[in-house]
This record gives structure tokens, sequence and C-alpha cells, in this order.
């Protein structure tokens, strides 16, 4: 099993929330961010270095959600120690279990887990494994579901330290301490659909004497449109259209039956389903990805755990009733179906019909700009012939390469902390550098007296608590900390043990090794320096190092010209909704989303400057737009999607946009490998006799500047220049 890089942070999340004294932890993770892989890899790790612990996941009662979780761990980890309700009844709990338990089967009346002897039964088998030193740990599936007096109390016969609860939605619990999983990570990978299109080339008013047909209509061409794309790809995946009608609404729901069916869909020949609480029809095998059903009808809520990556579009139809917005619903549809991206608008997206205006609302406040409206762009005539030469990468290697990546490791030391080959001098440079040399484990704390909660004010001591080293009890500690060092880039246990052995320890052979510590000083070494020590290692897979030079292997090339068409997403609530005239698309709003404040800006720019004739806003993922291939430090390939291609007196300029400088010239970029991508811009743009560069804002004149020749980190250097004076 090969997770995601932001499934491996939010592992990493988890094992700090681990560390800290704060019971809850609440995972917020969007539907289809693969919340089981990640809870599955974060258990089996976690028994790993903490021995005689027990995971117990409650789940919700409708589903069998347990079996599925349960099913899912045993088929990611193949080691694992997975055990049911009915399991744990038979044998009991025993080290390094992960129970999955149904909460229903607990708290529910009515089932024989509620009779006396059977609670009674259950509750001593925790009480045995307490008896015998084991550790529970708590997950809740499904949180927002069983916050209740009766959750709690099967909670608090575990006597556990550490609960984790996860949803897409959770409910406020005090003092939590909450990882939330950035939407646009999952949508990065390719889990979730990049956007949620509402309706798309609407009118501007709609006029109508029957919604429903009207809504429905649409849905029904969006849905051709969509299985036409698959099929012309040869991928067999037959779109699902979800209609949501109202809680009782039983003429809504003959009025849907009766339109479908003049449109050839019938439950009598399969391509209508319905999924209500008293009303269920051609609901096996519905998520298939070639399942004949291609609408299913289902009221406000769909039962909790039902996944179907094959469902597109969501008609929601409306009446007078108000109801709740329900942001579970819209997850239905955000899932990929092959848990990839198609470098497709019309297929990466999913789409939303309704005339429910407080519908809509709810949307929008809940995914913000991931929910837009859309409409579709043609291209202006006379820029169908641009053409530029786009980089692909010809092999996809998904790993590091270990060597690599301690090579990267070694000469950035060398270049940040000015570490060499004289061990001697590296130790007094590490130490200079803030880094901890003991032989024991030093913890930091604080002492004095504050009238405010502003420590850092305060007249306080620093004090150093000292604890002696016992490879034993601290071997734990020491696989722990090189764990999440490696989860920082990706990198297996093992592989990112040996680069810590040969940088650090004198047993392990290495010519460009920076310390020759004992192997049990290497334990405390890494202990009290682990912040550090990550923050080492992520760094120096992005830098540009002057030591190392990288060779792109494998990459192809192909003609790239600006798309025929395209779907363009805007912000239809903006004040200001003008037309862009130098943008190669008809009709490109002022509007457009999503959008960076650098790239809002630059826009503007392109529009009022007298030497620019044209721009184009190229996309972020995917064959059809442009891309250039560039390599981490540990080599492996990413590619490059430069914001705008540009005409500038008739010359083309790539240009790419970034986070800009405060007022006191503080760096505002987020992205480590801006270095590297100007690197390999600069060197396209050579190869090609073409011109451009990194746009960033300079907060202290509020200037866009330009940075052509070699790329600075420091906007008053002379690298940098005012992008009006370059091009006026």
């Amino acid at each position: 099993m090969e997770l995601k890089e932001f499934q491996l942070n939010a592992v990493k999340s988890l094992f700090e929330a681990m560390a800290i004294p704060t019971r809850d932890i609440i995972l917020k993770s969007p539907t289809g961010s693969g919340k089981t892989i990640i809870l599955t890899y974060f258990m089996h790790q976690y028994i790993q270095s903490f021995p005689k612990t027990v995971f117990v996941w409650l789940t919700p009662g409708k589903g069998n959600l347990e079996e599925q979780s349960k099913a899912k761990m045993d088929k990611y980890i193949h080691a694992s120690q997975t055990k049911l309700l009915s399991d744990v009844m038979t044998a009991g709990f025993e080290e390094n279990d992960s129970c999955f338990i149904n909460w229903e089967k607990l708290t529910k009346k009515g089932n024989n887990a509620l009779k006396d002897s059977e609670r009674t039964n259950f509750v001593e088998h925790i009480q045995h494994a307490l008896n015998d030193g084991i550790r529970f740990v708590i997950i809740v599936d499904e949180s927002h579901q069983n916050n209740t007096i009766k959750a709690d109390e099967i909670i608090q016969y575990f006597h556990t330290d550490k609960i984790i609860r996860c949803s897409a939605t959770p409910k406020g619990i005090a003092k939590a301490e909450i990882i939330e999983i950035p939407e646009e990570e999952v949508i990065a990978a390719g889990l979730i659909k990049k956007m949620l299109i509402i309706n798309e080339d609407f009118p501007q008013t709609v006029t109508t004497d029957d919604q429903t047909a009207f809504l429905l209509d649409r849905a029904l061409a969006k849905q051709r449109d969509l299985r036409a794309a698959f099929l012309q790809r040869g991928t067999d995946i037959n779109p699902l259209i979800v209609i949501q009608i109202p809680n009782k609404s039983e003429t809504l729901q003959d009025g849907v039956e009766r339109y479908l069916e003049t449109q050839g869909l019938t439950y009598e020949n399969g391509q209508l389903a319905v999924w209500l609480s008293d009303q269920h029809e051609n609901l096996d095998g519905i998520d298939a990805p070639n399942a004949a059903t291609s609408a299913v009808i289902i009221k406000q809520a769909v039962a909790t755990g039902w996944d179907c990556p094959r469902a597109h579009i969501l008609v929601k139809l409306r009446d007078n009733m108000d109801e709740i917005f329900e942001i579970q619903t819209i997850g239905r549809i955000r899932r990929m179906p092959e848990a990839k991206h198609y470098e497709s608008d019309l297929l990466d997206s999913c789409y939303l019909y309704t005339l429910d205006e407080k519908f809509t609302a709810g949307v929008k406040m809940a995914l913000d700009k991931g929910a837009l409206n859309a409409c579709t762009l043609f291209l202006k005539n006379e820029y169908k012939d641009v053409t530029l030469t786009s980089e692909q990468r010809t092999m996809v290697t998904s790993t590091r390469n270990p060597q690599k990546a301690l090579q990267a490791i070694v000469a950035y030391a060398g270049q940040e902390l000015g570490v060499g080959t004289d061990k001697s001098e590296n130790r007094t440079r590490l130490q200079t550098a803030g880094y901890e040399l003991s032989e024991n484990i030093v913890k930091h704390t604080l002492s004095g007296e504050t009238a405010t909660l502003d420590f850092a004010a305060a007249d306080m001591n620093a004090i150093a608590v000292t604890e002696k080293l016992n490879t034993h009890t601290h071997g734990r500690d020491y696989h722990q900390k090189v764990g999440k060092i490696g989860l920082e880039i990706g990198m297996e246990y093992s592989y990112m043990n040996t680069i810590i052995r040969k940088l650090f320890d004198k047993n392990f052979k290495y010519s460009r090794k920076i310390l020759a510590l004992e192997p049990r000083e290497v334990y405390a070494f890494v202990i009290n320096n682990a912040d550090r020590l990550r923050h080492l290692v992520r760094e120096a897979m992005a830098y540009e190092l002057a030591q190392m030079q990288f060779e792109i292997q494998q990459k192809s090339f192909y003609e790239f010209r600006i798309p025929q068409a395209c779907l363009f997403t805007y912000n239809g609530e903006a004040k200001t909704q003008l037309i862009m005239k130098k943008n190669v698309y008809q009709n490109y709003l002022s509007s457009a989303a999503p959008r960076s404040m650098p790239e809002v800006k630059f826009e503007k720019f392109c529009e009022r400057s007298d030497s620019v004739e044209w721009w184009y806003k190229n996309g972020d993922k995917g064959n059809e737009y442009f891309s250039i291939v560039y390599v981490d430090n540990s080599n492996r390939q990413k590619l490059f999607y430069p914001d705008y291609i540009i005409s500038v007196n008739g010359e083309l300029w790539i240009i790419e946009t970034k986070g800009g400088f405060d007022r006191g010239g503080n760096s505002q970029d987020i992205d480590l490998y801006t270095p590297k991508k100007f690197g390999v811009l600069k060197a396209y743009l050579d190869e090609h006799g073409l011109k451009g560069g990194i746009v960033r804002n300079d907060a202290t004149t509020d200037e866009l500047c330009i940075c052509m020749e070699h790329y600075s980190d420091d906007i008053g250097s002379d690298d940098w220049q005012v992008l009006e004076s370059v091009l006026p």
C-alpha cells in the first residue's frame, strides 16, 4: 500500500497528536480522502512503536461499516490482527488487536450486547485487558452521528486517554486537537473531483413551466456527454445522476418518475433506482463502474458509508419547505471513479443542478472556492495556431531514490550549516545552529513568574531537564522519531534509518559523514533534535544545491496548443463582472476563480499594459496544459505548470506568479520548490529562445516585480525589477 503525500502527512500529524496530553483528536477529512487507509496505516505503525496497545474502532449502526473497515485493513495491512465484536466476545482483547465494533450492537435496545450477562461479559473483557497492562485507543467513525450519552458510556468503560473522532463534518468537541486534511491536497492527489460546477450554462433568467423537467433535462444531457467522453477514452464508466427530493414529497417523486420514463429510464429496464426508507429498487451492484442504472432517487440524507464513485451529477429538487443543507450529499458525487484525474475538465468536475437558492448558498459556504459557477469559453480564432513544446514525464516514478536523498541532505547541510569533512568542526557548527549534542535525553521547560499568558514577553528562565538514555525504553522514541522524519519526505522507515546512520553513526561507512557518534549517542541525537532534522530533510529535497547536478532523464515532448474550449469557472456573486478583452478566450470575466491574489493582480496588469498583446491562463494539471519537467533532490520527477503564457510585442513570454514580499521584505512564498522551478523555467526559455520569469508582489511599493536571470529571495537585490519597467 502506497499512501499519497497528504495521507502520510495526516499519519504524521496523528503521531504528533498522540504525544500531547489532549484526550480528543478530531480527524476532519473530506469524503473521498481515504480516511480508512490513513487510519489503518497509522494503527499499524503505532502498534509497532507502542506495543501493549489495542485500537477499538467504533462505527455507526447501519451499512455494516465495521465489517467494511475491517476488510479494508485486512486488505491493506497484511500482518494486521483484526477482530469484530463476536471475536472479542469469544477471545477477549489481546495485545496489538485492532477491533472493529458496531455502535448499535452495544447501545441499541433489544440487542444482545445490552443484556446484563452480555454487557458484563464485554466489560469483563475490557477489565482483563486493562489488568494485563493493555492501553486502549478509541477511534469513533462518523463521529457526528454518535455524540450521544450511550456512546459516551461505552467509551468510559475503556478508561482511554486518547479518542480519535473522524468525520467530514465534525461537531465541536471542547479542547480537542484538530487535524484537518486540506481539500485541495485530496484534489491534487486525484482522489476527488477538482471542482463542483453549479448550474452550468444557465441563462441569467430561467423561465419554465416545469422546473423538474428543466433540471432533469440538463442533467441527462450532461450524463450523455460524460458517458461519451469515458467511452472515447476506452473507459467503461456509466456516470450516475443522484436526484434528491425533499422529505414527504410523494407528488414530486411521481413527477420525477413520469418525466424519466419519457426519457427511457424506468425501474423495469434497470436504468432507474430508488433508495428511500420504505422503497428500494435496483440497488444491487449500483456502485459498479459500468452498472446499467443511470439515475437514483434519494431523499434528504444518503445512507452513511454509501460510496458510489461513478456518481457525477446531483439534481436537488425543492418544495416550499426549508431543509438543512447536508454536505454529505455533495460528497457522494465528488469521488473520482478510478481514484485519478483524467486530465479533462469535463470528467474531472462534478455537477449540481438546482433552483434552490438556499441549497446553493449552503454548497458555496461549505466548499468555498470548490463550488463555482461555470460556462464554456471558446478560443478566439487568431490564437489557434499558437504553439509551444511541452514536456511530460516518460516514466513516472512515485518513490524516492534513497541514495540521491542522502546526497541532497549532505549537500544542503553543507550549504545551510557549513558542515564539511572535519567531524570536530561539524560538531561545533551544529551546536552553534542549536542542535543538542548531549549523550542523554534533554527536554526544555520554563521557570519564572508572569501575570499574562505571554510567556515570550515575560522574564522566564529556560530549564533543561536531563534524563539518562536507556536504549531499551528510548528505542521506541527513536523508532518513532525516525519514522516521522521519513514521513516528512515520503521515505520508508528502513531507508530513513539507514540515511541517519550513514550521516551520524561511526559504525556505518560513508565518506561524507557529518558526525561519528556511538550507536547510543545516535539515539539521543535523533530524539533531541527530531524537529530540526525533519526540517533539514524536508528542505533538502527542495532547494537548488550548487554541489549537486541532476539530469532529468526520460522526459518526452509534444506540441502544445491552447485548448479550443475551456470550462471557465467564476464567482457569479462578484460585483465586478468585466470582460477581459486581451484574454485568448471569448468572454473571459474578471471574476475568474479560483485565483490567488498574485494571479488577480497579474491579470489586471496584462489588461492595462500596452506591451501585452494577449494572455493565456494555463491549467495546473493535465496533458492538455503546458508543462515543464523537473526533479526534486531525491530524483523524483515532477511537473511544473507555469501560470501564464503571454505575447509581448510579438514575443512569447512564460510567467509564473508566487506569493510576494511583506513590508519588511520577508518572503510570503510558501512553495519550497520555487528556486527549482525558476531553474527549469530559465533553462527552458534559453533553450527555446523565449523570455519570462517569476513575478511576485512587493508590499512596500505595491508593485509587481519580475525575476528573470538569477533567482533571489531578497526583493532588494538587483535580480528583481519592477514589472512595469520591463513591460510598460
